[in-house]
């Protein structure tokens, strides 16, 4: 597979979200064989960024990438995520970036994941009670400990991003990026201009671009668990609406002789080669299909029809958690 830059950081150019083998999707947790299964089919495809976090579950999708990695940990660029979970008493739903609350993060996931350092370490969302520079301080301690690597933000915004890459580099921001979520369009000047790289979930709008939910009959059948059921995106009339999207992409497709997820995987690779997609998956038959998008090549034509398709109607998230996102 070929390369992808994120600041000073190298890594295949598609990589492997964990989140959806132990949280937040039908059958998440159901099947830990497969999932590992899955990840070590990744490996041997190339990819090597494999992303998950200490709230997915909580804590239980890092022991599952940890068993996973073991013996393959050299393979891989582990990149785990802090700040959902307070370690310093705040409570449940409140962001905490505190130094101490760091700390105790950092020690629990390294633990968990059976390894000695952190390549990425991602601050999951920015705390509005805690400044930036605090958290960054934090972390660039320890990056001096080599307990981590390199640094992450997720979902913040221009402000926050220069105030954070002024005490410490920032390697990469992951956010929501696909064909039918471009925010972060509006920031990729302020990333290339600082040299971090975009680290893009949901790249394939939650399995919606895909083509497998047609219906509002494939929405109900999807466990009561899966946070699809009430996802503004895949209900009601926005549901009807967005379904005209996904029928452009398979069009696309059908040209290419690809799959959906393949082309809207190469739409985000035609975007740059600072720009990394992580498409989550639990099958080895989804990773399978979703790395051999590395091989499929657009048309500027074609890449120009995807581009022009209108953003998805309703929020990318519930109004609770678009709450806790940066975007001014």
């Amino acid at each position: 597979m070929r390369t992808a830059t994120l600041g000073e950081l190298e890594v295949a150019r598609i990589g492997l979200g964990a989140m959806g083998m132990s949280h937040g999707y039908s059958g998440a947790g159901s099947d830990d064989a497969e999932s590992i299964r899955t990840i070590h089919r990744a490996l041997e495809l190339g990819v090597t960024l494999i992303d998950t976090a200490e709230v997915y579950g909580p804590y239980v999708n890092e022991e599952l990438v940890g068993k996973a990695l073991r013996g393959r940990r050299d393979q891989v660029v582990l990149a785990t995520k802090f700040g959902l979970i307070s370690h310093t008493g705040r409570g449940a739903g409140k962001p905490d970036s505190s130094p101490d609350s760091i700390r105790t993060a950092v020690e629990g996931s390294l633990k968990r994941l059976g390894t000695d350092r952190i390549d990425l370490y991602y601050q999951h969302r920015v705390d509005p009670n805690t400044p930036i520079e605090d958290t960054m301080g934090a972390l660039a301690q320890l990056v001096r400990e080599g307990k981590i690597r390199y640094i992450g933000l997720s979902e913040a915004w221009t402000d926050t991003i220069r105030r954070a890459h002024a005490v410490h580099p920032v390697t990469a921001l992951q956010s929501e990026y696909s064909l039918w979520t471009r925010d972060q369009e509006q920031i990729l000047p302020v990333l290339r201009e600082l040299g971090i790289g975009l680290v893009a979930y949901s790249p394939l709008g939650r399995g919606f671009l895909t083509g497998s939910l047609r219906t509002a009959a494939d929405v109900e059948r999807l466990d009561d668990s899966d946070f699809r059921k009430n996802h503004p995106r895949f209900t009601g009339e926005n549901f009807q609406r967005n379904l005209a999207i996904a029928s452009h992409v398979q069009a696309v497709a059908d040209e290419v002789g690809a799959t959906s997820a393949q082309v809207a995987l190469a739409w985000l690779l035609a975007q740059g080669g600072d720009i990394v997609p992580i498409p989550g998956t639990k099958r080895v038959s989804r990773v399978e299909e979703n790395s051999a998008a590395d091989a499929v090549t657009l048309t500027p034509e074609q890449v120009a029809t995807l581009t022009a398709l209108p953003v998805a109607e309703g929020g990318h998230h519930t109004e609770e958690q678009m709450r806790m996102i940066e975007r001014h």
